[in-house]
């Protein structure tokens, strides 16, 4: 296990100001001992949470071209038909990952291929399971294609809470499955849309890990 890069300045920030809080506290007021200690205490646990929000798990990974692996860790949320609106402009199998605070929240790259398209979104900050974060929230675009010609999807979607989603692939950049693609920072969603054809692995409100999880398989 370790700390993701995109955590460095947040927990270094967090940590600055809760020990100037803490420190305000300690000198401003003369009694409330147990107060001061309780609040240190909270202060302490609240940092740990920051930093393990950006813990990186170490995973073995068995690749397969054949395999769609999950992007992300959470819970299945979407499985359906629907029209996907952005690129393919026609009816794809959504498969949607819901992301709590508590998930790991490095998103992975589920199969072999080519960076066909990239696009960053602005948008709202819907909760991650509302029907429409998909479309209005702010969101990041990734569009793969494998050596077998088949494409698929990934959007990472912020949530509520969410406030920032970094994308690291550029168009025409090759990718290996289970290869790191991005990061979305507290509380979140990934969408995955497959061909009709794909063969649907998992159910709904499954847990799911990212790169150990098959979501689906190609026809």
């Amino acid at each position: 296990m370790r700390i993701h890069k995109e955590g460095y300045t947040t927990i270094i920030v967090v940590l600055f100001v809760l020990l100037l809080i803490n420190a305000a506290i300690y000198f401003i007021i003369e009694k409330a001992f147990v107060f001061k200690y309780i609040f240190a205490g909270i202060s302490f646990i609240f940092w740990i949470f920051i930093i393990a929000f950006f813990r990186v798990p170490n995973r073995k990974v068995q690749t397969n071209n054949h395999n769609i692996l999950a992007p992300a860790d959470g819970e299945i949320v979407v499985i359906e038909e629907t029209i996907e609106e952005e690129y393919f402009k026609d009816r794809r199998i959504q498969i949607s990952t819901f992301m709590s605070p508590m998930n790991i929240h490095v998103n992975w790259c589920p199969v072999k291929g080519t960076v066909q398209y990239t696009k960053y979104h602005k948008g709202k900050y819907l909760v991650a399971w509302h029907p429409k974060s998909s479309t209005l929230n702010e969101r990041s675009t990734i569009v793969l294609k494998t050596k077998d010609g088949q494409e698929i999807l990934v959007r990472q979607i912020a949530g509520a809470v969410a406030r920032r989603i970094v994308t690291y692939p550029t168009k025409n950049e090759e990718l290996n499955q289970a290869e790191q693609i991005g990061f979305i920072k507290f509380g979140s969603r990934v969408d995955i849309f497959l061909p009709l054809d794909a063969d649907v692995k998992v159910e709904l409100h499954q847990q799911v890990r990212g790169t150990q999880t098959v979501l689906a398989n190609f026809a």
